[in-house]
């Protein structure tokens, strides 16, 4: 079963080490051991622990002598953006290999997120640990020789999509179909620029209207709202009408259906549309909306695979699916002669 943690934010290593006038390392060096650390010293750290009420139970002194089983997955604290598949698919290969799992929701940053990662690292609770968003580089060397972490690269601070999250190699599969549909004129409505994947999917967009001949009659910066979409819809001029609209999300692509139907066009009669996601209400919407199905639970399997590996040598398989894939639906038809 997978568990969350909850309640106040933790106090950190690094506050303790303030409070105490020492270097964060030299408080990594008190929870292994107390040895070697002078007695003054040793009494600013006891009292600072005392003062911020740094949880007792998480100061063991030496390294894990036990198995527990268990297995802890570091996430930021943001109530909607908690990838459910992501979390699923990694919980799911973990329990193949006999571990359970704790999710373990941060508030803060990577300073608090890396904190609490050794914090579970020295505690003897957990017997490995799965990072899904970033922590500072100098953790590795303050963590224990034998720790088992694995630290995912697909997610940033707030769980936007990095790495192979943000390939756009789909958006040509999705041009190429529409020419092949008869499509001369497209329009992107892209994400929210501070998305690196929103970023790649209207670069590409632009390369592969280039490379099949096609015309781009224009890109509205979305902001992967549904309104951004009806907006997109709304700033097209009469004489600029594209035969299919590129959107950057399903949430965007149920806007420009909205939008479409506003100024009187029916999809896919009269516009084909395209988004990104393959959230389950694509399926359902009328039409059901072409996209591009990301297999984020076996993203997450993948990242569990590797620490896995590294914690009992057992080497699970891997996920069936490619991480992106073009789904045909019927919000996309051959273009309509004009």
């Amino acid at each position: 079963m997978t568990e969350r943690s909850t309640g106040r934010r933790r106090p950190t290593i690094r506050e303790v080490a303030r409070l105490a006038g020492v270097s964060h390392q030299t408080v990594s060096r008190y929870l292994r051991s107390r040895e070697g650390l002078k007695p003054a010293t040793l009494e600013r750290i006891d009292a600072a622990v005392r003062e911020l009420d740094y949880r007792p139970n998480l100061l063991a002194r030496s390294m894990r002598t036990k198995h527990t089983g268990r297995i802890a997955v570091l996430m930021p604290n943001l109530v909607h953006s908690h990838p459910a598949k992501l979390i699923s698919g990694a919980a799911v290969a973990a329990h193949e290999a006999g571990f359970t799992v704790e999710v373990v929701a941060i508030e803060g940053g990577a300073e608090e997120r890396s904190a609490r990662l050794l914090e579970l690292a020295y505690s003897g609770q957990v017997e490995g640990i799965l990072a899904l968003a970033p922590i500072l580089p100098s953790v590795e060397a303050e963590l224990p020789a034998d720790a088992a972490v694995v630290v995912s690269a697909d997610f940033d601070d707030r769980m936007r999509g990095l790495g192979e999250l943000s390939d756009a190699a789909p958006v040509y599969e999705i041009v190429e179909g529409l020419a092949a549909l008869g499509h001369k004129r497209l329009y992107h409505v892209a994400g929210d620029p501070e998305f690196a994947s929103a970023r790649a999917r209207r670069a590409a967009y632009l390369d592969a209207v280039e490379r099949f001949g096609l015309e781009s009659v224009g890109v509205f910066d979305g902001d992967y709202s549904a309104e951004s979409g009806v907006e997109a819809m709304r700033a097209l001029p009469a004489g600029r009408l594209p035969t299919a609209v590129v959107a950057a999300s399903d949430g965007i692509a149920a806007g420009v259906i909205r939008g479409a139907r506003n100024r009187g066009l029916e999809v896919p009669r009269d516009l084909s549309v395209t988004g990104w996601d393959d959230l389950e209400v694509a399926r359902y919407l009328p039409p059901s909306l072409t996209t591009v199905h990301i297999d984020l639970a076996g993203l997450g399997r993948r990242a569990m695979i590797r620490l896995v590996k590294a914690l009992s040598g057992i080497e699970l398989d891997p996920p069936e699916l490619p991480l992106n894939q073009v789904i045909w639906r019927e919000s996309t038809a051959v273009a309509r002669p004009h």
